[in-house]
């Protein structure tokens, strides 16, 4: 059949598009053994020399850049190199790897359905400009001092960014660091498409849509060379009322939370969104920094306006009790993680076992009824009486009926009218004759 021969071609294709792709440890150029520092630092490195922006004429560059990028989501997802690593490119879902979208890169058009698909839920990673990291890499970048514990309410333009500095002390560094960045408002845009062409013709229109805020919280580490690379960034997530984005740097492990891994997940099954909400439970590649000067930057990450902001950088040395909560509750998060594994394997035999009752419940309930009807008409054949079928067949019984059932009493009835009819009659020899009398002669 054509179906089955077009899905064994598109089979053979995608094996052949997995045996061609290139290791992503030699793609990035890093080891194995390699941290998880050093594969973002070469992603970095690699995603900023090649990126399109920089060679808008250049193909093998572009091809390239996706072949980093999609080497740097592999290794960048334990689980995704756990996989690669035990098993190649075959364990690895292709098909749905997720890309990050550079928004300065794309056009009108393509921003908007960005946009749409965002709304909708779908998630869709976006990077940093090429060309604000650029800008970083040769420090051109303008930086404003920020004072521990001042808080600073600022505007960011979509794909710009802000730059601060904060000195900090060894004591300082020693209880630990804290950088939030935080937002409430939400803003509403309308935007009308329409495109005609000869064989067809499309309107889009969108009214009201609101958005959230979105941005970037940077962190970046200083060259020697004076410039700054990206080092560490945190996409901001509403919670409630507030969308925000923080960095806790307090010398003992801390977890970060990526969302988009249970939403891909939601996509395919409903309950996966529940059973791998944790999955992207992760540890932060930065957990403590040393005294001196250290760069943060909120970048505006959203697809048509500027984005209000809140930034503020404390220390953590006031925040002891908080500080021991925070490791409890991720231990328990942790401990939640494993438990989830294993409460799914029992979840997915004990749903198969409901679904094929709940299968068997409703062929059992269908073969009932089936039998009750069967029933019901062997009972109703218990009779002499024929089925009426027809209105005028109806009548003509009844009639009949009415007739068979007063035979005596009709006739009767025609004797009694008879009689009537006869007694009314003049009979020939009842008419009165007139003689006339003679008169005497």
């Amino acid at each position: 059949m054509p179906g089955k021969a077009g899905r064994k071609a598109d089979g053979k294709k995608q094996k052949q598009q997995l045996q061609q792709r290139r290791d992503p440890y030699e793609v990035l150029g890093v080891s194995r053994n390699s941290s998880d520092q050093e594969i973002k630092s070469a992603y970095r490195r690699m995603a900023l020399r090649y990126h399109p922006d920089k060679n808008a004429n250049d193909p093998t560059a572009a091809d390239t850049f996706k072949e980093v990028t999609f080497s740097y989501n592999i290794l960048s997802d334990p689980h995704k190199r756990h996989r690669y690593d035990t098993a190649g490119f075959e364990a690895i879902e292709t098909d749905n790897q997720e890309l990050e979208l550079d928004l300065s890169s794309l056009g009108a058009v393509n921003t908007l359905f960005a946009a749409l698909f965002s709304k909708l839920g779908v998630p869709i990673k976006t990077t940093v400009s090429a060309t604000v990291l650029e800008e970083a890499l040769n420090g051109s970048v303008t930086i404003h001092q920020l004072q521990l514990g001042q808080a600073l309410f600022r505007k960011v333009e979509k794909q710009s960014a802000h730059f601060y500095s904060v000195e900090i002390t060894e004591q300082e560094a020693e209880a630990g660091l804290v950088c939030r960045v935080y937002s409430t408002n939400k803003s509403k845009f309308k935007v009308g498409i329409t495109s005609d062409s000869y064989f067809s013709s499309c309107i889009l229109h969108v009214h009201s849509m609101e958005v959230k805020p979105c941005y970037k919280l940077l962190y970046f580490e200083q060259e020697e060379n004076g410039g700054l690379s990206l080092a560490l960034q945190e996409d901001s997530a509403k919670t409630g009322k507030v969308t925000s984005a923080g960095m806790y740097f307090l010398r003992f492990p801390v977890y970060r939370l990526n969302q988009s891994i249970s939403a891909m997940a939601a996509s395919k099954d409903p309950d996966a969104a529940f059973f791998k909400k944790l999955d992207g439970f992760q540890p932060c590649e930065i957990t403590e920094l040393k005294a001196g000067t250290h760069i943060f930057a909120v970048y505006g990450d959203n697809f048509f306006k500027s984005v209000n902001y809140t930034i503020e950088i404390v220390c953590a040395a006031p925040f002891c009790e908080e500080k021991e909560k925070l490791q409890n509750v991720e231990a328990k998060i942790l401990s939640k993680r494993v438990e989830l594994s294993k409460f799914e394997t029992e979840y997915r035999e004990v749903l198969a076992e409901f679904t094929e009752m709940t299968s068997r419940y409703a062929k059992e309930m269908q073969a009932i009824d089936v039998l009750l009807k069967e029933r019901d008409a062997i009972h109703a054949s218990y009779t002499t009486v024929q089925p009426l079928k027809r209105s005028s067949s109806n009548s003509r019984i009844r009639t009949s009926s009415e007739e068979s059932n007063g035979d005596g009493e009709g006739e009767a009835r025609d004797k009694k009218s008879f009689t009537r009819e006869r007694s009314g009659k003049k009979k020939w020899y009842n008419i009165p004759l007139k003689v006339e009398k003679k008169k005497p002669c």
